[in-house]
C-alpha cells in the first residue's frame, strides 16, 4: 500500500535533491518562485527615515523613564568640580561622555585610514 502523492512547488529542496528541480544550469530547469514586483514596493530614504525616527521616539521614552526612575541626587567628582546631579542625569552624562570618547577614537582611525589610501593611490600612480 503506498501513501498519498502531492505536488510540492513551495520550493523547499527535496532531501538529497537538489534546491530546485533543474539548478544544475542556465536553462535546466524553471527558476525558483519570486514575488511579483509589482506586489513588493522599493525602500526609499524617507521610509528609512521614518523607521529611524520612531526608533529615536523610543530610545528617548526610555531614557526618559530611567532619568525619572532615578531622581535620588548623588555628589559627583569630575576634574576638582564636586556638582550634586540626579543619579539617571549623571548615569546618562556618563554613558554620553563613554560614546563621544569612542566616536573621537573612531574618528581619529578613520582619519589615519583615509590618509593611509591616499598615500597607498599615490605610489600606484
Amino acid at each position: 500500500m503506498t501513501g498519498p502523492t502531492y505536488d510540492d512547488r513551495s520550493g523547499a529542496p527535496e532531501p538529497g535533491g537538489e534546491p530546485y528541480p533543474g539548478a544544475g544550469g542556465p536553462g535546466a530547469g524553471p527558476e525558483p518562485p519570486t514575488a511579483p514586483p509589482s506586489t513588493v514596493p522599493p525602500r526609499t530614504r524617507v521610509s528609512g527615515i521614518w523607521v529611524a525616527s520612531i526608533a529615536a521616539v523610543v530610545v528617548l521614552l526610555l531614557l526618559l523613564i530611567f532619568i525619572l526612575q532615578n531622581g535620588e541626587s548623588v555628589k559627583i567628582n569630575i576634574f576638582g568640580a564636586n556638582p550634586t546631579l540626579p543619579l539617571g542625569v549623571a548615569l546618562l552624562l556618563a554613558a554620553v561622555l563613554g560614546a563621544l570618547l569612542v566616536a573621537l577614537i573612531g574618528a581619529a582611525r578613520v582619519v589615519q585610514l583615509r590618509h593611509t589610501t591616499r598615500k597607498m593611490a599615490r605610489r600606484s600612480r
